[in-house]
């Protein structure tokens, strides 16, 4: 479900690490191409979420020579985690442990603020899903796209928008949608879970159903519905044993508690206006 992307080059880089509680995925990986943790360089982030940067401060403490590429929002979560873990555990409950493994801080002097570019990729802001997201952009056309362009378990044509709260942007995730594009990436290098050779039919795709989505909780579905309709979405294009990741990579009850956020804080915002 959680995909890690190793960049070619001569230092050894990663784009996302996912959890502390797939280290040893991690690990077995990496060995597939004659490489240990010791050897990594760079770990680039997309953006913090525990899925995808969660074992950073782990890889961290394993190699002294790691340099963790972040954007400037995420940076502080990674030096100081608490708030990010008193989050997630609110969220998760007693799965919090079994689902995410160790959090550990990133020394600050370890830390690199993401720019225009990071190693020979292009680098860009892509909020929408959060605040904090990035995209890059290698030199082949390969496009780590985080979750800016949703799930999409390969090789299911399905694609499932993320939405978690607490800083879904609909109007920022269009726009990111369109930067994306407009790079007229060949690839799109998803982390959950594949890589994908049609970018502009997979966009516009992500487009429409995040619309639906969003329209679907604005018009007042309540979370029962939009996760029975999701789910039926689902299971008319995969089958059960294809679904269980999409539900697991991006539960429907989160993605619903995202959007019901983001129109309430719209609501909110007109009243005073």
């Amino acid at each position: 479900m959680v995909a890690s992307y190793l960049l070619p080059g001569d230092e050894p880089a990663l784009v996302d690490c996912g959890p502390s509680s797939c280290i040893d995925a991690l690990e077995s990986g990496l060995a597939m191409h004659g490489l240990t943790v010791g050897d990594l360089r760079h770990l680039l982030l997309t953006h913090i979420h525990l899925d995808h940067a969660g074992a950073a401060g782990v890889l961290s403490r394993l190699n002294g020579q790691l340099t963790i590429h972040v954007s400037e929002v995420g940076a502080p979560h990674l030096v100081d985690p608490s708030r990010l873990e008193r989050s997630a555990r609110r969220l998760y409950g007693e799965d919090f442990d079994r689902l995410w493994g160790e959090l550990v801080p990133v020394p600050e002097d370890r830390i690199e603020v993401i720019g225009d570019r990071v190693l020979e990729l292009e680098a860009w802001p892509t909020p929408g899903h959060a605040s904090h997201h990035v995209s890059f952009l290698a030199p082949d056309g390969s496009c780590y796209a985080g979750d800016a362009a949703g799930v999409r378990i390969a090789p299911s044509s399905f694609i499932a928008p993320v939405a978690p709260p607490p800083d879904v942007d609909l109007e920022a995730w269009e726009r990111s949608l369109d930067e994306i594009e407009a790079r007229q990436p060949t690839r799109l290098c998803l982390p959950h879970f594949g890589v994908v050779s049609e970018p502009r039919e997979h966009l516009a795709n992500m487009r429409e159903r995040l619309r639906e989505w969003a329209e679907r909780v604005r018009s007042g579905a309540t979370e029962a519905e939009f996760v029975a309709a999701a789910e039926a979405e689902l299971a008319a294009v995969v089958d059960a044993e294809t679904a269980a990741p999409y539900t697991e990579a991006g539960p429907f009850w989160q993605s619903y508690a995202g959007l019901r956020r983001y129109w309430d804080k719209r609501m909110t915002q007109a009243a005073v206006g």
